[in-house]
């Protein structure tokens, strides 16, 4: 068995700390704890977790936040995987700092990295971990507070969320989507 997990982010060192790029820090947070080493490959930085006989093929797209679905798109077509097979990680301003909640579909929610993966694939049905960056910010001004850097009080917080969110991507691929939603997505 064989899982796509693509976490969203930005490229570059100006967008290394900002809340957007939450997927890259789980995926990060993963590989590390597995011993696996990311290299750049098409459309992405990709590193392979094996657990328990399954085998986590970890995408950080190269396309940029706002086109992550052209990567997914290559990398599910490259690793001849179906959509059941992939797990896309993304930062969430509806749910409080910290919250990881495991969904099965759904709409893009204003995200437009989840808009352009839905664009390019042509459905709403694949897996997502929305990772909680909070929404405490004055109205008009989301842009600045998802490109904006951790605070050390929130910075305090996510070695242990990523440490969850990588058991329920593992989670995810043993025993399967419904269990683990069962399992991890507690109030």
């Amino acid at each position: 068995m064989k899982y796509l997990i693509a976490g969203l982010g930005n490229i570059g060192p100006d967008y290394s700390n900002t809340r957007h790029n939450i997927g890259f820090k789980v995926l990060d947070a993963l590989a590390g704890a597995s011993n696996a080493v990311f290299s750049a490959k098409r459309y992405g930085d990709i590193a392979r977790v094996k657990h328990k006989g399954r085998t986590f093929v970890l995408l950080k797209p190269s396309t940029f936040m706002n086109l992550s679905g052209k990567a997914i798109a290559y990398w599910l077509n490259a690793e001849k995987l179906s959509i059941e097979k992939l797990l896309v990680i993304v930062d969430d301003v509806a749910l409080p700092i910290g919250t990881l909640r495991l969904r099965k579909k759904g709409g893009d929610g204003g995200h437009n990295g989840l808009f352009d993966i839905i664009q390019v694939l042509g459905t709403q049905e694949f897996a997502r971990l929305r990772f909680g960056i909070g929404g405490d910010f004055p109205k008009g001004c989301q842009v600045q507070y998802v490109l904006g850097e951790w605070t050390p009080e929130e910075e305090e917080i996510l070695p242990e969320r990523c440490k969850k969110a990588s058991e329920i991507i593992l989670s995810h691929g043993t025993i399967g989507l419904e269990l683990t939603m069962t399992r991890y997505n507690k109030k």
